[in-house]
């Protein structure tokens, strides 16, 4: 019965109906897959026409089971006369040649599919990337601030001059302004833009018109990892521009000059007063070991070395970061803190004057710019100008870690830190810096061998057991974390490290009396840290508005934005990327690798509210 069906199905031409149905929805979906696109048909053409032509199927074919065409047209199986069955032979000839050309078109289009879809990617390969000489530099078009054409105008001559002059050094190559001023206004990052000019540095900066004053900003970066190599800004009168644009560009060029080619020697070291005097020299010597544990008898005795010989630089230099260090430590806050940051500024200053070639003024200055000022890149140029002059110099190498952490690049701060515990390995703050890194990269292992390291060289200092019950509850464990914070020494360390400790476990009671109790406690100073506090509560809502009062009060814990492991927990919320920026800090982090995400505190709770972006 199967095969008497079956040949009343080719008799009917139901097969042949079928196979040319099929051949010509094939071909014609083709046609729509590859002219849609350009006649500006829907995405979804395609997939709709062949669900209509699915469903037409069945009727196809239940028309042709009744009807056939025969040479009088269109007629009903019943209506076929015995003159059509004599030409049906012929008819199912030009029906089979019919078929052919429909397959033979669906095979042509889908072998010209196949080969534009092996050409077009190599036709939009990307350009290999221009070879690059570690001596070269494009400067890119400097941001006038303004639509006005004669300002750009200034902005591109100063530019253009910049080139000029950069092309008198010997041995460095600098790009043509036909190409580098091409990415006037790009969206490209520095390493894009570098890549694609072949260059190692570029120059870049911004010119301003405030009366008749012009204010030019010039920074320098390399390209390999983003990092300042130079940054400087300069007021001139705008009454010869030709002169100002000639004076900026000596000193430019020759700051370049100095930061691009290599040097025969580092300068020489020391840290021996100018007049010989002995008492000087011991009193600076014991300023040095006193250090950060007692911050009032090291300046106590650097004044002295002072006093005893006027041109002690180096002297000056560790009178400023002593003061600077105490109001980032927080020991010295509100009207103090201020006095000690002036004081400090100008004890830099006379150190810059002193002894322009030892690394100490250049560390101190570095450290007071992003303390102060959260003035990123010119502090850590003024650091990498440190370490250029002294290499195996731990304090330089150390300091510019800080300021590479700060910009969230903790692979280079972990690397500089390390680098300067080879030099000194028996500097406890160091180790509480690698701990300190470590723990937003997640390698809490390692922190935590860190800061043993710094208990075990100051058993008795402040702020390792902090960070260690920091890290404890980044391990999960809240009765470890409890444990270190009550070993941490009496004091405004211990109450937060116990307040952090007592906001993951159950006594809900108890957390909130810890934190009305630092908000009575420490009124000014510690806002960042109260913030922390609100971050481990799940609370991002009081948290921003902790940070908020931190940022208006100039704290130097806002320093910490991109590697603090309790705050990075709402790394994604828009005010936090806005916080960032207001305190100059890059958004994403300029890091040189990626970093690991920060693992999550110990039994906090959920963050409980999103609150908009600041304003």
């Amino acid at each position: 019965m199967a095969g008497g069906f079956f040949a009343e199905l080719k008799r009917r031409n139901v097969l042949r109906a079928a196979v040319l149905y099929i051949g010509a929805v094939w071909a014609l979906a083709q046609g729509i897959a590859q002219l849609g696109p350009e006649i500006g048909a829907p995405e979804g053409a395609t997939r709709w026409f062949l669900i209509a032509a699915g469903v037409g199927f069945p009727l196809w074919l239940m028309l042709s089971w009744r009807y056939e065409l025969t040479g009088s047209g269109l007629k009903l199986e019943s209506e076929i006369t015995t003159a059509d069955l004599a030409t049906r032979k012929s008819h199912n000839r030009r029906t089979d040649l019919v078929i052919i050309a429909v397959l033979a078109v669906a095979v042509v289009l889908l072998l010209t599919d196949r080969v534009v879809e092996h050409v077009e990617p190599q036709a939009a390969a990307p350009a290999p990337a221009l070879p690059v000489d570690s001596n070269s530099i494009a400067v890119l078009p400097f941001d006038s601030g303004s639509n006005d054409s004669g300002q750009q105008a200034f902005s591109d001559g100063l530019s253009e001059g910049f080139i000029i002059a950069l092309a008198q050094i010997k041995g460095l190559r600098v790009i043509n302004p036909k190409s580098s001023f091409q990415f006037r206004g790009s969206e490209d990052d520095d390493r894009t833009i570098a890549a694609k000019l072949g260059v190692s540095h570029l120059l870049e900066g911004t010119v301003r018109r405030l009366g008749d004053t012009v204010r030019v900003s010039a920074t320098l970066i390399r390209a390999s990892d983003g990092s300042t190599l130079w940054a400087d800004s300069f007021d001139r009168p705008y009454k010869d521009l030709f002169a100002l644009q000639d004076a900026i560009t000596a000193q430019v060029a020759a700051a370049l000059k100095a930061q691009l080619l290599p040097k025969p020697q580092a300068t020489q070291q020391g840290d021996r007063p100018p007049s010989g005097n002995l008492d000087a020299y011991d009193a600076y010597v014991q300023a040095r070991l006193v250090g950060v544990t007692d911050a009032g008898k090291a300046l106590e005795l650097y004044n002295r070395a002072i006093t005893l010989d006027p041109d002690y630089g180096v002297a000056y230099a560790w009178k400023a970061f002593s003061l600077v260090d105490a109001v980032a430590g927080g020991g010295v806050t509100g009207k103090d803190a201020e006095k000690f940051l002036k004081d400090a500024d100008i004890a830099a200053a006379q150190a810059i004057r002193l002894a322009p070639n030892q690394a100490a003024p250049h560390i101190a200055r570095g450290w007071l710019l992003v303390t102060r000022d959260f003035n990123w890149k010119e502090g850590e140029a003024e650091l990498r100008k440190a370490v250029e002059l002294a290499p195996d110099d731990g304090d330089a190498l150390y300091q510019l870690g800080v300021v590479r952490a700060g910009q969230g690049d903790l692979n280079q701060a972990i690397d500089l830190t390390r680098r300067a515990l080879k030099i000194n390995p028996l500097d406890a703050n160091w180790y509480r810096g690698l701990a300190a890194y470590l723990m937003p990269s997640g390698r809490l292992d390692e922190a935590r061998q860190a800061i043993n390291k710094a208990i075990e060289l100051e058993p008795k200092a402040l702020y390792n057991h902090y960070l260690l019950a920091v890290i404890e509850l980044l391990r999960k464990d809240p009765a470890a974390s409890r444990k270190a914070a009550e070993a941490e020494p009496e004091g405004a360390w211990r109450d937060f490290a116990l307040a952090l400790a007592a906001q993951v476990g159950p006594d809900r009671p108890a957390a909130d009396a810890r934190v009305n109790a630092l908000i009575r406690s420490y009124p000014e100073g510690w806002a960042m840290q109260i913030a922390q506090v609100y971050a481990v509560r799940g609370e991002p809502d009081a948290m921003f508005q902790w940070l908020d009062k931190a940022r208006a009060a100039r704290d130097p814990g806002m320093t910490l934005l991109h590697y603090d492991p309790l705050l990075l927990r709402y790394r994604d919320d828009p005010r936090y990327a806005a916080l960032a920026r207001k305190v100059g800090l890059p958004w994403p982090a300029a890091t040189s690798a990626p970093v690991a995400a920060t693992p999550a505190v110990a039994g906090a709770p959920a963050p409980r509210t999103t609150g908009p972006a600041s304003p």
